[in-house]
């Protein structure tokens, strides 16, 4: 299928393809992570030239052209992501200098690749959400990474929006001044008790080769394994789709990948819908980032920032 239209005014070129392609154009419908798979793979042509960045500035008068197939582009096999963009219920802290969101399940942190395509991720819908609320900026504004929820945990997560305050936000994740809290639902297997407390203090990296999908496990400091120490609660318990499950309360001291999924796990309770490392499937897994403690960057006053709890935690 092929699309010709004209820009009548200055206007981001993604934006400009929302708001003139057809919904139903071809046999699918255009989402915004579809709109900027177009352009990434090369599908958009500005004034006959082959532009890939989904922010290209249009100039009034710049001819469009958009070239796909209908068949693979709408049809073809694509990770099980949810289409997202930040809206302003999201967002659940911002000043001038940083801003947290809660994340959704079931989408990417930062910019991974299948095949020849980038995955539409939040960061991506962040500094949509900025230049949305700034559109007379000519460039993308600032959105700055600066810790990471797996794509299957939804919650609370902080960008900066200056890089001033980059070095200040980076050491409180380093030096644990920031407190993370998640809770999680659990395969229920032992006799435990809501207000248990117990830790699980370790070391843990990759024992999964690289061919295969990335699982952690407890690996010897000698062989690379990075020290993981999370304190735990048991929050109560009750009963999904029959299965006894636990509510729990995790509070990690150090930031390692899957974290709270390999402690968990290693205990004999995994996340409900954690296949990876032993649960039974569920529709997502049952991860949740609830709050976020930390100093603000600039005034060192203490903000706190929580995520309501979704369905069935």
């Amino acid at each position: 299928m092929k699309l010709k239209f004209v820009c009548s005014r200055r206007c981001r070129l993604d934006i400009f393809l929302r708001e003139n392609i057809p919904q139903n154009a071809g046999d699918g419908e255009f989402s915004n992570s579809k709109i900027r798979r177009l352009i990434i793979a090369g599908m958009v042509n500005v004034n006959a030239v082959q532009i890939r960045r989904p922010a290209f500035e249009l100039a009034a008068g710049s001819s469009v052209s958009v070239f796909f197939d209908e068949n693979k582009f709408f049809y073809e096999k694509q990770p099980d992501d949810i289409a997202f963009d930040v809206s302003r219920k999201d967002v659940l802290f911002e000043d001038e200098y940083i801003i947290a969101v809660n994340k959704p399940s079931r989408f990417p942190t930062e910019e991974t690749i299948v095949g020849k395509e980038a995955r539409d991720n939040l960061h991506e819908a962040v500094i949509r959400w900025l230049w949305s609320e700034n559109p007379s900026l000519r460039n993308p504004p600032y959105a700055g990474i600066m810790h990471r929820l797996d794509r299957e945990t939804s919650g609370v997560i902080l960008f900066t929006k200056s890089r001033q305050v980059n070095a200040a936000v980076h050491d409180m994740f380093e030096k644990h001044t920031a407190r993370k809290i998640y809770r999680a639902v659990a395969v229920c297997s032992k006799n435990m008790n809501a207000a248990d407390d117990f830790s699980v203090d370790d070391f843990i990296g990759r024992i999964s080769p690289k061919t295969s999908a990335a699982k952690w496990g407890v690996l010897p400091e000698s062989r690379g394994g990075l020290h993981a120490h999370t304190d735990f609660s048991v929050a109560g318990s009750g009963e999904i789709n029959g299965r006894k499950v636990l509510k729990i309360e995790a509070r990690p001291l150090t930031g390692r990948t899957h974290q709270i999924r390999v402690h968990l796990a290693g205990l004999g309770i995994p996340i409900l819908g954690d296949t990876l490392y032993g649960a039974p499937p569920f529709d997502r897994i049952m991860l949740h980032a609830q709050k976020l403690i930390f100093p603000h960057p600039v005034t060192g006053s203490v903000i706190t920032v929580e995520a309501a709890l979704p369905d069935g935690f």
